[in-house]
């Protein structure tokens, strides 16, 4: 596994650097202005324990098997609703793949095809962990989307009664774009709850992180009825996030009902 992806490696940081890797936007808190509101950047904030057991989740064993299970282009051909299930949704090219590849990175046999022309993702890839959860990458919005996305992603959202939490991917580099608020749009309209996941976040300067950041949660805010007022940051190269998203996701699944602060 390549390094940081494992809790036990980024413990042996410092204090300073683990905190950035594993709650990247509590890091970014320390250079707002005075007085600006945090609130909504610590709902989500697990202790050592939690992270621990979400981890164990994701770590495929003699007992616990992570697979690629199978893909769809229609609702017919999905595998059957029977475990709590989350998707991935977001633009080409946003890095979903590499985000479920690094999610996955503890079981290196779980294939997780990751290509760098966009649009790569043109089905629904389900992936069935052990006899917890299913975790989808759904094919990508806008740039080079598969021509039945609208049909293949509506009926999935809206009849898919497993479904547990969408999480859309939006570029931390560019922010929310046009294609972004439809996703929105539609997630508000089938009233889904749903998360925020700024992705790419080594490749934005702290300024531009730090406005992409305050601008989103203001239009969550305002404008959301069903996210998450937190968003959660990731760097699937650095695996910042990375460990406090797996623990969201053991969370909402149900299979991490009790969750401690840090």
């Amino acid at each position: 596994p390549p390094p940081l992806s494992a809790l036990s490696q980024v413990l042996r940081l410092e204090r300073k650097r683990r905190t950035g890797v594993v709650f990247p936007l509590q890091k970014l808190a320390r250079y707002l202005a005075p007085g600006v509101d945090t609130t909504r950047f610590g709902l989500f904030q697990p202790g050592l324990d939690a992270l621990q057991r979400a981890e164990a989740f994701f770590k495929s064993g003699r007992h616990h098997a992570i697979d690629y299970v199978s893909s769809a282009v229609r609702m017919d051909h999905a595998p059957p609703p029977v475990l709590p299930e989350v998707c991935f949704i977001g633009r080409s090219n946003v890095g979903k793949s590499s985000l479920i590849r690094a999610l996955f990175s503890l079981s290196p046999e779980v294939e997780v095809r990751v290509s760098k022309t966009p649009g790569h993702t043109k089905k629904m890839n389900f992936f069935k962990v052990g006899k917890y959860f299913t975790l989808v990458d759904m094919p990508g919005y806008g740039y080079r989307a598969p021509q039945d996305f609208v049909e293949m992603v509506e009926a999935y959202l809206q009849e898919r009664h497993n479904l547990k939490r969408t999480f859309l991917l939006v570029d931390g580099v560019v922010g929310l774009q046009k294609t972004d608020h439809i996703a929105v749009e539609m997630l508000e309209d089938f009233a889904l709850p749903y998360v925020m996941v700024l992705t790419k976040i080594d490749r934005a300067s702290r300024g531009l992180l730090l406005k992409n950041v305050l601008e989103i949660q203001e239009f969550v805010k305002e404008k959301t009825q069903g996210c998450f007022p937190q968003l959660f940051l990731v760097s699937s190269l650095e695996f910042s996030g990375v460990h406090l998203l797996r623990c969201f996701v053991a969370h909402v699944t149900g299979n991490l009902p009790t969750v401690e602060a840090s």
